[in-house]
């Protein structure tokens, strides 16, 4: 089943990316604040259902193997579950609202290969910790995973290169079809890197509590907590949006709307199909997981009309083939 599951969250996470792009009002500073409470909106619900649900199904048995639909509908999850992750998750969250101010500044093709690399830079921070798992690859797997990092890194840094020295009449060419115009900013590559950066030190507490047993919690009671500190981003968010910019969540076109609620269901349905690869395949299901951002960029060339440089596709391929051999050779 992991096939069929890794192909659902590819395709509703790279959904999320398209969607959550077509919401984005580019004149509205308060943007990336609409994204998040449609995103946590949705998984705080989706929480909700499991817990109650959850009391009319039977535990799983001790030392059981997993089973994948429990991921869809199953939780044991208790209150201090959401203090214990809540670091963990926080950081994640955070991650999430710097991706969605980043798409006010730059195209989807550009921001999603880099904000999809984090793991590159988790494998690097576990192997300094020394929460790698590097005694669970063989030589050949250890040389791929860091010929993966190598060329990720260079990737995002030749990408960097060639979007910060680009002409502005050539980036206007590029864009005139689009809705989206973007002048030249460092903020355009500096927020999928920040994103970078907290995605993968989300992924390191990750790895940081399963390796040294921190505190024991299960996979269903970490994506519930999950899901419930992203209602309390949602929460926020409303208040913000509210009592701060004196402004109403709907104060957007219509179609921002529309296109913002699904790709907040897109995004949570995403996480519940990762989860149910995790319990069914991990090895085999995590590489096309990964390789969710080369969908997110065939989305945006068909339905946002981006259109990159030859050497942008070249960067991107390079940043593709590293994230794949990381997905398919690194423990982490």
């Amino acid at each position: 089943m992991y096939f069929v599951f890794a192909c659902l969250a590819l395709l509703f996470w790279s959904g999320s990316d398209l969607f959550s792009k077509m919401g984005t009002y580019q004149k509205d500073k308060s943007s990336h604040w609409r994204v998040i409470f449609f995103v946590g909106l949705i998984m705080g619900v989706h929480a909700i259902i499991c817990i109650i649900v959850s009391r009319f199904i039977p535990a799983p048995a001790e030392d059981a193997p997993p089973e994948w639909w429990r991921s869809l509908i199953y939780t044991d999850f208790v209150a201090m579950d959401f203090v214990r992750y809540l670091p963990v998750a926080f950081i994640y969250l955070a991650a999430m609202v710097v991706g969605y101010v980043g798409l006010r500044y730059v195209e989807l093709s550009i921001s999603s290969p880099v904000c999809n690399s984090s793991g590159s830079l988790a494998f690097v921070i576990c192997v300094i910790l020394g929460c790698a798992g590097l005694e669970e690859l063989s030589a050949n797997e250890l040389a791929f995973t860091i010929v993966g990092v190598v060329l990720i890194t260079f990737g995002i840094l030749f990408l960097s290169i060639v979007e910060y020295k680009e002409d502005d009449e050539a980036r206007l060419l590029r864009q005139d079809n689009k809705n989206f115009k973007y002048t030249k900013s460092l903020w355009a590559i500096l927020i999928p890197i920040i994103y970078l950066v907290l995605d993968a030190l989300g992924t390191v507490g990750d790895q940081v509590v399963a390796e040294f047993e921190i505190f024991e919690i299960s996979e269903y009671a970490a994506n519930t907590a999950f899901e419930f500190t992203s209602l309390c981003f949602a929460i926020f968010a409303f208040i913000f949006l509210k009592a701060v910019k004196k402004q109403k969540i709907f104060a957007i076109p219509k179609e921002n709307t529309r296109a913002l609620i699904i790709g907040g269901t897109c995004e949570t349905f995403g996480q519940i199909f990762y989860m149910s690869v995790m319990f069914s395949d991990f090895k085999a299901g995590m590489p096309m997981i990964s390789a969710y951002c080369v969908l997110s960029v065939v989305w945006s060339r068909i339905f946002l009309k981006e259109k990159l440089s030859v050497k942008h596709y070249l960067a991107i391929i390079t940043t593709f083939i590293g994230i794949i051999l990381l997905g398919i050779f690194s423990p982490v």
